[in-house]
């Protein structure tokens, strides 16, 4: 398990500054354990899976939930034009010769 933030910013029309909203996000990933030394903070990372929810009480009996992503890949950006597959066999550096956008 690990958790993400991803930031987001914007100006409203009609003012100066922008505004920054930050949201963390819990992930499961459990296909390849030894990608766990590669998730470091400040990394830039791509994830593909699905949401699920989780509920339970707290010690007050109050019900709570909380969503989590179930990851079935991960890619890692940056470095340059490197990216770890750990979606691949073995985790490995890739290098990118092309923009991978689909637009």
């Amino acid at each position: 398990n690990f958790s993400i933030v991803m930031n987001e910013s914007f100006k409203p029309k009609g003012h100066f500054e922008r505004v920054i909203i930050t949201n963390y996000f819990q992930c499961a990933y459990w296909m390849k354990p030894e990608i766990a030394q590669h998730l470091t903070k400040g990394k830039l990372v791509e994830l593909s899976g699905r949401i699920g929810v989780n509920a339970y009480k707290d010690h007050e009996g109050e019900a709570k939930a909380n969503l989590t992503f179930h990851v079935n890949s991960i890619k890692f950006h940056g470095n340059g034009k490197l990216l770890l597959e750990a979606d691949s066999e073995t985790p490995q550096l890739v290098k990118q010769t092309e923009d991978d956008l689909p637009f």
